[in-house]
């Protein structure tokens, strides 16, 4: 599963929320993800902003301030909910209140997404068990510890674990590249019993498209129309072709990944014939001749007897005469 994040990327506009929607159906994506909020719900008059915010959209204004520019209102998601329908693209949005839970609920998403700041938000947690849909839950700034206590809260309100998605995150946008720790994504899943995938804040694609090989069954990437524009995740955002040339990767590895068993498949079959050997005549070979480690050696095309009887052929007589380089035959 592919998530395209638009998240807050649209800036608060509409119109741009709707061309994000049909910039991640051509990218190929499952689902484009937006994030719902009543800002004042989430953040207090004394929150301060973090530090790639403060880089990206200035230390004048509060997160506050900023997080209310950047929100649409909550009558819009009906709207998006529409245009994704009318697309064909899966539609979600990220709730961060309780208010916004209720509000996204009629909207009959396949899953909530619950994000990395929400992990440790008792009442949160319970109030999104509560609708009964499956979880896809990030696990940025957490510990082990952290990620069993909400899952406890999650089955303690009647969610089961295969209901329950957990994605390895980290949440420095962009994330540095020694701080990815894929590897993790493994110790979630042995630990937990869960599904597994990766929410990425990398800049690039090719941290996601390695979480694919490595076994994530949910992506998530977040993408902009365009990195220049004003706003505090554009620039840790891929754009719209980026976003695509992710998916296409990633769909390329899914395919070769393919299942656990070895067998030669059909398309390298003919290639046996090419690169293989047999055992062919080192020399003109006379009817009756022994064949020995003189007279007769190893050599392509492979639609002869095996190199691996080589000893079994050793000792026996020429059934015939053999021409030089001519397949032995017994």
């Amino acid at each position: 599963m592919i998530i395209a994040e638009a998240g807050v990327n649209h800036n608060g506009n509409f119109d741009l929320a709707v061309k994000m929607i049909h910039e991640a159906k051509r990218a190929g994506a499952d689902y484009v993800k937006f994030q719902t909020a009543v800002p004042e719900l989430v953040i207090s008059t004394f929150a301060p902003k973090a530090e790639y915010q403060k880089e990206t959209t200035g230390s004048d204004e509060s997160q506050l301030d900023m997080c209310r520019a950047i929100h649409l209102p909550l009558t819009d998601y009906v709207r998006l909910k529409a245009v994704c329908d009318e697309v064909g693209i899966g539609f979600v949005s990220t709730p961060f209140d309780l208010v916004s839970i209720d509000t996204l609920e009629p909207l009959d998403m396949d899953f909530y997404k619950v994000p990395s700041g929400e992990i440790t938000n008792l009442p949160y947690l319970r109030k999104i068990a509560q609708k009964g849909r499956p979880v896809i839950m990030s696990t940025g700034m957490s510990n082990l510890d952290e990620i069993a206590a909400a899952i406890d809260v999650l089955e303690r309100g009647g969610l089961g674990r295969n209901q329950i998605t957990l994605l390895h995150c980290n949440t420095e946008y962009p994330t540095p590249m020694a701080d990815v720790n894929l590897a993790a994504m493994h110790t979630i899943a042995r630990r937990f019993g869960v599904k597994v995938g990766y929410s990425d804040h990398t800049r690039g694609i090719e941290v996601p498209i390695a979480a694919v090989a490595m076994g994530a069954r949910v992506i998530e990437k977040h993408f902009t129309l365009d990195c220049s524009m004003e706003g505090p995740d554009h620039k840790a955002s891929l754009e719209p072709q980026q976003l695509k040339a992710m998916v296409d990767a990633i769909r390329n590895v899914e395919l070769a990944i393919g299942s656990p068993v070895k067998i030669a498949t059909a398309s390298e079959t003919p290639n046996k014939v090419v690169a293989r050997k047999s055992i062919v005549a080192a020399r003109d070979i006379a009817c009756g001749e022994i064949l020995t480690e003189e007279n007769i050696t190893v050599k392509r095309p492979g639609n002869g007897i095996s190199p691996m009887l080589w000893d079994e052929v050793l000792g026996s007589r020429a059934k015939r005469n053999f021409a030089y380089d001519e397949l032995i035959e017994l």
